[in-house]
């Protein structure tokens, strides 16, 4: 076990290029934890916005981003049962990711299938799990039915697609280059819209493919081609709200008249009822175990690059997901 941690700190909430990378002595083992070293840890969009102190919740400063991490267990509190040294596990840590070493609440951890990597494991969670509670949990989707995905090239939108297919759902995926739409069309989708079109030749092309109107809108891009994107779904067609990448959309009135609007805040919703998210992830786990969703294979940056790793999250210019490799 090393004595020394690396870590990614936040220290005021700031442009990211003012993360700084610290070294400090490994704190003693707290009861009921055990002691990971970090393989991977997924990076995600929320990151970024926590270390500018753009999100709802600001945690206090100084903090280690960084929510999902897989990593070999080197330290077993003395009253932590069934995880042994050596194994292999991922955890949902909150915050404290970005780091050689994490300690982590023995209840935190899982086991991991063969069939995931590393970085597979430390990029999956929250979006797989963000896709399958807005689609199963939140819109109650049916199979056969059309489901629109805007940035589909990311991790939380290739993650709808996936799971979209999975679910019986006809998917069709928005994103901006060949290579994003590529990724896509792998994960099911049936058809592609290129994203740097206006928003209302997306529109049209939408309702063209989908026979007239979609059923599903799943959004976590928001802006003009959300707001415009509202009018592709029928009548009783169900906007999914997920993020807000590109601002936030300006919704008629007349338009949500005519259809649902749901917000999907899996983060909220899984703190309140860890219960039924144990057993939403146990589901994602089965579904991936047996290779029927397919998380992408993450782009990989050292723990020294997490700002340029956040920036080019943020810039859209990554296909899929990202993992920093301490």
């Amino acid at each position: 076990m090393s004595s020394v941690v690396r870590s990614v700190v936040c220290r005021e909430f700031a442009p990211l290029d003012r993360l700084v990378i610290e070294q400090k002595p490994a704190p003693e083992l707290f009861p009921g934890c055990v002691r990971v070293d970090v393989s991977a840890c997924g990076v995600n969009f929320v990151d970024a916005l926590f270390v500018q102190g753009k999100y709802q919740i600001k945690p206090p400063v100084p903090f280690v981003p960084g929510m999902e991490i897989v990593g070999r267990v080197t330290e077993v509190a003395p009253d932590v049962e069934g995880i042994a040294l050596g194994q292999r596990v991922f955890a949902n840590v909150g915050l404290g990711g970005f780091a050689s070493q994490a300690m982590v609440a023995a209840k935190r951890c899982m086991t991991l299938p063969d069939t995931l990597s590393d970085g597979q494991a430390a990029t999956f969670m929250q979006s797989y799990l963000t896709a399958w509670f807005a689609l199963v949990e939140r819109a109650r989707v049916e199979a056969g039915r059309w489901l629109l995905v805007l940035g589909a090239g990311s991790g939380v939108g290739l993650a709808a697609v996936d799971v979209g297919r999975a679910l019986g759902l006809r998917v069709i995926a928005v994103a901006s280059t060949e290579e994003k739409r590529r990724f896509a069309s792998e994960r099911g989708a049936e058809a592609t819209i290129d994203s740097t079109l206006p928003a209302d030749q997306i529109k049209e092309l939408a309702k063209s493919l989908s026979g007239g109107a979609v059923d599903y809108l799943y959004d976590p891009v928001g802006g003009e081609v959300g707001e415009t994107c509202l009018r592709a779904l029928g009548d009783d067609g169900q906007y999914l709200v997920i993020g807000f990448v590109a601002g936030i959309p300006k919704l008629p009135a007349n338009q949500v008249l005519l259809r649902r609007i749901t917000g999907v805040d899996w983060g909220g919703w899984a703190g309140k009822n860890p219960d039924r998210n144990n057993a939403l992830l146990a589901e994602v786990m089965k579904l991936i175990a047996r290779g029927e969703l397919r998380p992408v294979e993450p782009l990989t940056y050292p723990l020294e690059r997490a700002a340029d790793a956040l920036r080019d999250l943020e810039d859209r210019k990554v296909a899929g997901k990202i993992a920093l490799i301490p």
